[in-house]
C-alpha cells in the first residue's frame, strides 16, 4: 500500500498507530450544508471510508449534531493543551440531551454500561476515526448490548475541562432510546 493511502489513527490510549483508508472519504456526521464552512480547529470529526460497511449518520432535528460538538479550538501550549468550547456547546452543559453514534466499548464484553459514543464508526479495534471532540464518554443506567448499528442515547450531558484521559464530553445517567 502506498504511503499517501494510510492515516495515523489517534488509540483510545493516546497511542499512535497506522490505519489504512482507502478511496474517497466523507464526513460521517452532518456538519452543515455550507461547502466553505470552516472546518474544526481540534483533531475533526473524523472520516467515514466511502468503503465502510456502516451507513453515515442521518441527520436527526431531535439529537444534538456533532458538529456543534467538534467546533472546538484547540491550543497547544506545552505541556497542556487547551480546548474553547463555544457558546452552543458551554449551554448542554448539565442539561438532558440525545446524541446519536457508534458504540466502541471500552472493555470486553456482549453488554456495556461504560463506552465511548462515536460520530464515525471504527475501523479497526485500535483506532478512534477523530479527535476527542469527536466522542463522548458514556455511563448508562442499564448495560447496553454491543452494536455496531447506531445507537441514540438520551442522559445528562457534562462538558469536560481538564480530564486527566483527554476527553471533552461525557454523558451520565443514559439509556438508549428511539
Amino acid at each position: 500500500m502506498k504511503r499517501k493511502d494510510w492515516a495515523v489513527c489517534l488509540l483510545g490510549l493516546g497511542m499512535l498507530s497506522g490505519c489504512a483508508v482507502v478511496g474517497a472519504q466523507v464526513l460521517s456526521s452532518p456538519m452543515g450544508s455550507a461547502p466553505d464552512a470552516p472546518v474544526a480547529a481540534g483533531q475533526g470529526p473524523g472520516i467515514h471510508g466511502a468503503g465502510s460497511a456502516f451507513p453515515p449518520l442521518v441527520e436527526r432535528a431531535d439529537v444534538v449534531p456533532w458538529s456543534v460538538l467538534t467546533d472546538v479550538s484547540v491550543v497547544f501550549q506545552k505541556p497542556r493543551i487547551t480546548t474553547t468550547f463555544t457558546d452552543k456547546v458551554r449551554q448542554l452543559n448539565g442539561t438532558t440531551v440525545k446524541m446519536q453514534g457508534y458504540m466502541a466499548p471500552l472493555e470486553a464484553g456482549t453488554s456495556h454500561r461504560h463506552f465511548l459514543l462515536l460520530s464515525v464508526p471504527p475501523t479497526c479495534p485500535f483506532c478512534v476515526p477523530g479527535g476527542a471532540e469527536s466522542m463522548v464518554e458514556v455511563r448508562t443506567t442499564k448495560p447496553l448490548k454491543y452494536s455496531q448499528n447506531v445507537l441514540v442515547i438520551e442522559g445528562r450531558f457534562q462538558v469536560l475541562k481538564d480530564d486527566p484521559q483527554g476527553l471533552y464530553y461525557r454523558m451520565t445517567g443514559a439509556r438508549q432510546v428511539k
